[in-house]
C-alpha cells in the first residue's frame, strides 16, 4: 500500500462544530438588542434548527420547493448561500426583522465555532511527522479567520473552499485540485470528514478516506485520534 503522505480534512463537524442553535440565536439577539425571554428563546432556536437556517447544522427537515435551487448551489455561490440561510430563518416567526441577517453574521464569527478537542493536538502531531495537511470544505464563505482564532492555520499548507473554485465535493476535480495544492497524488492522501456521500468522494481520485461523527464536541474528544492511528 501507498504510504500517506498528506491528510485533507473538512471543516464543519471534523476540526470544528457550530455552537448549538441556543448560543447562536443569544448571539444575534445580543447584536439587535432584540430581548426575548427564555421559553421563547429556546422554542424559537429549536424551530430555526428544524427549518435548516443554522449553516452547519441540521439540514432542513424539508428544502421549500421555491428554495430548491439555490439550496443545491450554495455552497459554490457565497450570494445563493447568504440568499438560502437567511430565507430559511424568516420562515420562523422571528422578534425582529434584523434577526436573519444577524444570524447569518453570527454564525461566521469565530466564536460561533467550537474545535473538537483533539483538532490542534492530532495537526500539530501529524505535522511534526513531517506530513502536508489541508483543509477542503463545502462552503459559502471565508472561514479562513475561524480557522486563525482557533490556533488551526498555522498546521495547513492550503486550505481549499468550494466557493471559490465554483464546485463543491463529491466533485472529483476539488479532490484533485486540493492534492495539486498539496504537492502530492491522490494516493498518497487521506481525506478525513463526516459526510461519506461529500467527503468519502474522494475516493473517486484515488485519495483514501476515513470519516468521523459529526457530534458535539463534548461527545467526541478523541475521534481525530484515528487518523494518528491510522498512519502509525
Amino acid at each position: 500500500m501507498t504510504m500517506l503522505k498528506g491528510v485533507l480534512f473538512d471543516f464543519s463537524g471534523t476540526l470544528l462544530r457550530i455552537e448549538p442553535a441556543e448560543s447562536w440565536l443569544r448571539g444575534a439577539l445580543a447584536a439587535t438588542g432584540t430581548v426575548m425571554d427564555d421559553g421563547a428563546l429556546r422554542d424559537t432556536a429549536a424551530a430555526l434548527e428544524r427549518a435548516g437556517a443554522l449553516p452547519g447544522g441540521a439540514v432542513p427537515e424539508v428544502v421549500p420547493p421555491e428554495l430548491a435551487g439555490i439550496w443545491a448551489e450554495r455552497n459554490r455561490e457565497p450570494r445563493h448561500h447568504r440568499e438560502v440561510y437567511t430565507a430559511l430563518a424568516r420562515r420562523v416567526p422571528l422578534p425582529s426583522p434584523a434577526l436573519p441577517e444577524a444570524l447569518y453574521a453570527r454564525h461566521m464569527r469565530p466564536e460561533a465555532w467550537r474545535p473538537y478537542p483533539d483538532a490542534v493536538e492530532v495537526l500539530a502531531e501529524l505535522r511534526g511527522r513531517g506530513l502536508r495537511l489541508g483543509l477542503l470544505s463545502n462552503i459559502g464563505w471565508d472561514l479562513r479567520p475561524v480557522l486563525r482564532a482557533h490556533g488551526l492555520a498555522p498546521y495547513l499548507d492550503c486550505t481549499v473552499l468550494s466557493f471559490e473554485h465554483r464546485m463543491q465535493k463529491p466533485d472529483p476535480r476539488l479532490f484533485a485540485g486540493a492534492c495539486r495544492e498539496l504537492g502530492l497524488p491522490p494516493g498518497e492522501v487521506l481525506m478525513v470528514g463526516d459526510d461519506r456521500r461529500a467527503d468519502g468522494g474522494a475516493t473517486a481520485v484515488g485519495c483514501r478516506y476515513l470519516p468521523v461523527a459529526p457530534l458535539p464536541v463534548d461527545q467526541r474528544p478523541d475521534e481525530l485520534r484515528a487518523v494518528l492511528d491510522l498512519l502509525g
